[in-house]
């Protein structure tokens, strides 16, 4: 062990010493994390506002960002202030050992949000949801999930390939493989981290919990732990909210009906995948010119939002933002996309442990046919249901939020 740094009130011992207002933090160097940045943060102001600096989603819906924060003042604080176990939250953002989409070593990173006071319960994995920004992955920032950690839990958030210390390199959009590999790697490298800071959960069982990107991750990080880590991350319980599970449905839906609600699905989903399988596709066989000029500058240099990139797309038909043979199943090279998208979506196994599925039938951004094939493949699985007119994909967002860290 090498203690790094001190950061706030001096004294030796624990990571945490609850005698101050906002804890001592101690950056402490072990194999597994390698914290980079430590701080504290209160989830809630003393007006009872969450903390403003919680990032929210952004996909530059502005009526659902009006609703959004609406709901923050209200929802937010009635379902959670009264039973947090530590208002007050550590964020420990850190890098660890994974690997890249082809299996190579890759030195990734994350945060882990622990209450600066009290028992820790369970170690929860998160997936993220859809970021465009750099600035917007967990590391940089304090994710909306990282709220459950006031609970009174320990919360892990990698920040997936292509952001944090890699945010040189494409993120492997939807290649579910390697992002619920670069999760699960990070989940293995903070448990032993926790138990050397004394703050190790009390229960040996994981829960795992993701929306929309990270709603399917997540669902793929289950098959994962279920297969190659049962014993090393058993799980305990599953949440998982407005995924695209069914990537196949989604592409044929979207294209039957010429429209995305998320137009930086389209150049993300195409490149992403290419990458993660390797398949090598020429961009140029599936972007419009302009989308073809500008997609690395929007995508790859991670610099704007989801809700920037798809204003400055201009565009949500699909015939403006995708050529013709892009479109078209039967071309060799979207025959190539579509075959993957198939092994990339995750209705492929039978869940072990109970899973709580949460959809908005009024989502446009992932379309609720996902939620009804999940519905239908898991039919025979320890699942509960919960489809209603939750509003936008971003309300369902917040809505889900909110109903994991009530049941938790």
């Amino acid at each position: 062990m090498k203690i790094l740094r001190y950061i706030a009130c001096a004294a030796a011992g624990s990571l945490l010493l609850a005698a101050c207002q906002h804890p001592e933090v101690q950056i402490v160097d072990f194999d597994t994390f390698h914290p980079f940045s430590v701080k504290s943060a209160d989830t809630f102001m003393e007006n009872g506002e969450l903390n403003p600096d919680v990032r929210m989603m952004d996909i530059g819906d502005e009526e659902s960002d009006t609703k959004i924060a609406a709901a923050t003042g209200q929802g937010i604080v009635k379902e959670l202030l009264g039973s947090i176990n530590s208002n007050s939250l550590i964020h420990i953002a850190g890098t660890y050992k994974g690997q890249d989409a082809d299996g190579n070593p890759l030195t990734l990173s994350g945060k882990l949000l622990v209450p600066a006071k009290g028992p820790v319960k369970n170690l929860v994995i998160v997936s993220h949801f859809t970021i465009g920004a750099n600035f917007e992955c967990p590391s940089e920032s304090f994710p909306l999930e990282g709220i459950i950690a006031s609970k009174g839990y320990a919360v892990a958030i990698a920040d997936y390939i292509g952001f944090g210390v890699t945010s040189h390199m494409v993120h492997p959009y939807m290649h579910t493989a390697s992002t619920a590999q670069s999760v699960v790697d990070m989940a293995l490298a903070v448990k032993p981290y926790l138990e050397h800071i004394g703050r190790a959960p009390e229960s040996e069982k994981v829960i795992l919990v993701g929306y929309s990107q990270g709603g399917s991750t997540t669902m793929a990080v289950m098959k994962l732990l279920q297969e190659r880590y049962p014993t090393e991350l058993p799980i305990e319980k599953v949440y998982a909210g407005g995924g695209p599970y069914d990537l196949n449905a989604t592409f044929d839906l979207s294209m039957q009906e010429d429209i995305t609600g998320i137009p930086c699905a389209i150049p993300m989903i195409v490149q992403g995948i290419s990458v993660g399988e390797a398949l090598d596709l020429d961009m140029a066989d599936f972007f419009q010119p302009k989308l073809l000029e500008n997609y690395e500058e929007w995508i790859n240099s991670k610099k704007y939002t989801v809700g920037q990139i798809n204003k400055l797309m201009g565009a949500k038909a699909l015939h403006e933002l995708m050529t013709e043979e892009g479109r078209d199943k039967s071309s060799s090279q979207t025959a190539l996309l579509y075959k993957a998208l198939l092994h990339n979506s995750t209705l492929n196994f039978q869940p072990r442990a109970h899973i709580y599925m949460f959809h908005s039938r009024e989502d446009k951004t992932v379309p609720f046919v996902n939620a009804l094939k999940a519905e239908q493949y898991f039919k025979h699985s320890n699942i509960s249901f919960d489809f209603g007119e939750y509003g936008s994909h971003s309300m369902g967002a917040l809505r889900f939020i909110f109903n994991v860290a009530k049941d938790l």
